[in-house]
């Protein structure tokens, strides 16, 4: 079953000021100060630009424009400003994985390949949501297959960068159940723009089910125009790229390359948050992914009829 996310109007701001974790408020809180306080300041200068304006103004001596203002107001300003900043830093959660949930996340040109471990062991792999328990700290193991890339959740936390060859950790908690909005934060491309996810963060109950039915393999087809759908992608070589688990495992070659399609019809969008996901707009991908995302590696699907893309498209939605 697909989560129900509503209109994206409805959907949390990818905004540092509507949090959804108590990182996340500590740097808001950061954000509001430095607003305000550079407001307040511009509002000043506007003020002191107006009066020396006034014909019969008297300014001040040079001197002691710049002892006040070039030198005693910065320095009070900025050490306010690094004591406050320091102490509420030091609240930020450690970025360590001791007793969270690990997740492994591997940003690629452009999307988000995510792997938790199994209820029995083993992993199990998904694609641009990331589905975490609320109330639970979570540790993301971040890095990249490409070139530098960098996740920010601005509602749960700060942002990470991620370099090839190396891990980096990123450390969230969401602190009630709800839909948050990522996105690379670091250009990598043509895409770039178009390289975002959903954090899921469900009931610990709810979790817990979420994941027992993601470490199913594919369900068989329940209708013939779904059976038709499968066959068509084995006969499309979809498999060459992309798995889907108990039906076609994915070349050596292949595997990590694109997304695993187990359970592609559970997801809310398609493209790292591009598109919808439904009927018309898995047939509109397959046909050709360029028209919503241009650059991508995913090639145009031109020798398909009509009948065998709506067959196809009906049995990837049927992958729940």
């Amino acid at each position: 079953m697909r989560v129900a996310q509503g209109d994206a109007a409805d959907l949390p701001l990818q905004s540092v000021l509507h949090h959804g974790g108590s990182d996340a408020a500590i740097i808001g809180e950061l954000a509001w100060g430095m607003t305000i306080g550079a407001a307040l300041i511009f509002v000043a200068l506007m003020a002191l630009l107006a009066l020396s304006l006034r014909r019969h103004a008297r300014p001040l001596g040079t001197r002691v424009w710049i002892a006040g203002a070039g030198i005693l107001f910065p320095i009070v300003v900025l050490t306010m400003l690094l004591a406050w900043s320091t102490w509420r830093s030091a609240q930020l959660r450690p970025q360590s994985s001791n007793g969270a949930l690990a997740i492994s996340v591997t940003a690629k040109m452009w999307w988000w390949e995510v792997r938790y471990p199994g209820p029995g062991g083993g992993e199990i792999v998904a694609a641009n949501e990331i589905h975490i328990p609320a109330g639970r700290e979570v540790y993301l193991g971040l890095n990249a297959d490409d070139v530098i890339h960098s996740l920010w959740i601005p509602a749960l936390g700060g942002k990470r960068d991620i370099i090839p060859g190396r891990v980096t950790g990123l450390r969230l908690r969401a602190d009630k159940p709800g839909v948050y909005r990522g996105q690379c934060a670091e250009y990598c491309g043509v895409q770039h723009a178009r390289m975002a996810l959903h954090v899921i963060a469900h009931a610990p109950a709810d979790f817990d089910a979420w994941l027992g039915r993601q470490a199913q393999a594919a369900r068989p087809p329940a209708a013939p125009l779904q059976a038709r759908g499968r066959a068509v992608f084995l006969e499309q070589n979809c498999q060459s790229c992309h798995t889907v688990r108990g039906v076609a495992e994915g070349s050596r070659l292949g595997q990590g390359l694109a997304p695993d399609l187990t359970h592609i019809g559970s997801r809310a969008y398609l493209g790292a948050g591009t598109l919808r996901t439904g009927p018309a707009t898995l047939a509109a991908w397959i046909a050709n992914p360029h028209v919503a995302k241009p650059g991508v590696f995913m090639p145009a699907t031109a020798d398909l009829d009509a009948d065998a893309l709506r067959a196809l498209a009906a049995y990837l939605e049927s992958l729940q």
